[in-house]
């Protein structure tokens, strides 16, 4: 099997520079703080924070997943671009060597953002990937970027 890619645009009322600090510039420490339930904590095992940095992701007691190893690929803050991949991860990197994502937040005429986002899933091997569940863990995100959106649209001066 060959790399499965998947493209992606989503609408939000949040401004990119706002988006952009919470998901990226502050995530190791926002993300924790907003979404406890689901990730407990992240840490940098190498690097600086810039490209090339490695960070593991431990997920929340009772969530699906135990952990994920991203490694940072590029930031652009003045266009508000962001790249990395998963490279590691419990249970589910059994069949898959790694997973890049990239994304661009832009501007959208109501105020708010439009993002913009390219997955790439490789297969390790020979490995089928299950597309349906790809979809399913896509969705899963999805679940989670509307409950810190929804922070945001509640708390306002948060993150400014």
């Amino acid at each position: 099997m060959g790399v499965l890619t998947f493209e992606k645009e989503l609408a939000t009322a949040i401004p990119p520079a706002k988006m952009f600090k919470v998901f990226v510039l502050e995530g190791d420490t926002a993300i924790p703080t907003i979404l406890p339930e689901v990730v407990k904590s992240v840490e940098i095992i190498e690097g600086n924070g810039g490209p090339g940095t490695i960070k593991k992701t431990t997920f929340a007691e009772g969530t699906q997943h135990k952990y994920i190893k991203t490694k940072l690929e590029a930031v652009d803050k003045d266009s508000f671009k962001h790249s990395y991949s998963v490279i590691e991860g419990e249970p589910w990197m059994d069949a898959i060597d790694k997973i890049s994502y990239e994304t661009q937040l832009v501007a959208s005429p109501d105020g708010g953002s439009i993002i913009k986002s390219i997955t790439k899933y490789f297969p390790k091997g020979n490995s089928e990937i299950n597309e349906d569940e790809v979809k399913a863990g896509a969705e899963k995100g999805l679940g989670l970027f509307k409950t810190v959106e929804a922070y945001l649209l509640a708390n306002p001066h948060a993150y400014n």
